[in-house]
């Protein structure tokens, strides 16, 4: 693992799953123009921090937020009709791939499954799944706007080297 935490209890907490051979395969695959481990990341850490600052659940936040996109479906580049299905069903593959390789709990569970509310319908049981839903959003519209002014950073330094030219 060479990403470094400056955090050692949260660290402590989630160290087998960063560290499973499985879970690290998300590194590779795209997701909101980063990847989908480093989105996991930062949703847990987020999360964790939250629910810590609350007095909740914090641990079981910590683990479920890392394993709530948990799977291994592209939704980059592939059709409307297909990005929408993962969309909806990725909470519950996610669910399948974390309980094959952890144990968990069932508010992990919940958490896991209904991240995603409302577009997929499962309501959060618990006010640590809602934490996680809540700040997942919160993290794709950063990661997704980061994105957007990245690309428009560039179009418009682009435009600004066609301007300089032109006004020679």
């Amino acid at each position: 693992m060479d990403r470094p935490i400056a955090d050692k209890e949260y660290f402590y907490i989630v160290r087998d799953i960063l560290e499973h051979q499985e879970f690290q395969r998300l590194s590779s695959i795209i997701h909101h123009g980063n990847n989908r481990f480093d989105h996991s990341m930062r949703v847990s850490l987020f999360s964790y921090r939250v629910s810590k600052f609350l007095h909740l659940d914090y641990v079981r936040v910590a683990r479920a937020a890392l394993l709530h996109d948990f799977f291994f479906e592209e939704n980059e580049g592939v059709s409307k009709k297909k990005r929408t299905s993962v969309l909806v069903k990725h909470p519950q593959y996610a669910l399948e791939n974390a309980s094959r390789y952890f144990e968990l709990s069932d508010m992990e569970k919940d958490i896991i499954v209904s991240h995603m509310f409302p577009v997929n319908l499962r309501i959060p049981k618990y006010f640590e799944s809602w934490i996680v839903d809540v700040v997942d959003d919160i993290v794709a519209v950063y990661e997704k706007s980061y994105v957007l002014r990245k690309q428009l950073s560039t179009s418009v330094s682009f435009l600004f080297v066609i301007l300089l030219n032109y006004l020679r």
